[in-house]
């Protein structure tokens, strides 16, 4: 039922976009490689992620390291097509606000991997990590007035962050010596 709605949101979001099928596809195929070009740029930084990950102390409540790519996955696509949405229903002119945030809080979601990962700076991490949450509700807001499926789609990222920034907090303060 849910996922009924969703299809019909999309559909009456399409029809209300003044821009052409081609046109639609090229946005969301935008969308979609930057969102994972994102991806892309964080992986590079955990090419060792998986070794140094099991390497490190955890809390009794982190998940296994395997969960961690197909979420993230799930995710990207889940932000792209939010990011779709409302491009597609007011251009970038209108939207520019909502989308710049959007730009830069995967400049900051990248940026992440590195400072945790390939630099293992915890504390900076961590700064990092609270930041994007801000810059995650900041595109939210600013999605709203746009397209609220693209909100929606918005908040198991948050959810996911949230619960990152809680597990990089406890990692790195069980870890000082090795994220210094």
């Amino acid at each position: 039922m849910r996922v009924r709605r969703i299809h019909k949101q999309i559909i009456i979001d399409s029809a209300m976009s003044g821009f052409s099928k081609p046109r639609q596809l090229l946005g969301f195929a935008s969308c979609f490689a930057l969102s994972y070009l994102t991806a892309a740029v964080g992986s590079i930084a955990s090419v060792q992620a998986r070794t140094f990950y099991a390497d490190l102390t955890q809390p009794s409540w982190a998940p296994p390291g395997w969960l961690f790519g197909p979420v993230w996955t799930l995710l990207y696509l889940m932000m792209a097509v939010s990011a779709w949405l409302v491009w597609r229903r007011n251009g970038v002119s209108t939207a520019r606000p909502g989308l710049g945030l959007f730009v830069i809080q995967l400049v900051i979601n990248a940026l992440w991997s590195w400072l945790f990962f390939a630099w293992h700076l915890g504390a900076l991490a961590f700064v990092d990590i609270l930041i994007l949450l801000a810059l995650i509700l900041l595109t939210m807001f600013y999605f709203w007035p746009h397209s609220r499926l693209a909100v929606y789609l918005l908040i198991p990222y948050f959810c996911w962050v949230c619960f990152a920034a809680f597990l990089n907090f406890s990692v790195w303060q069980l870890n000082p010596g090795l994220l210094g």
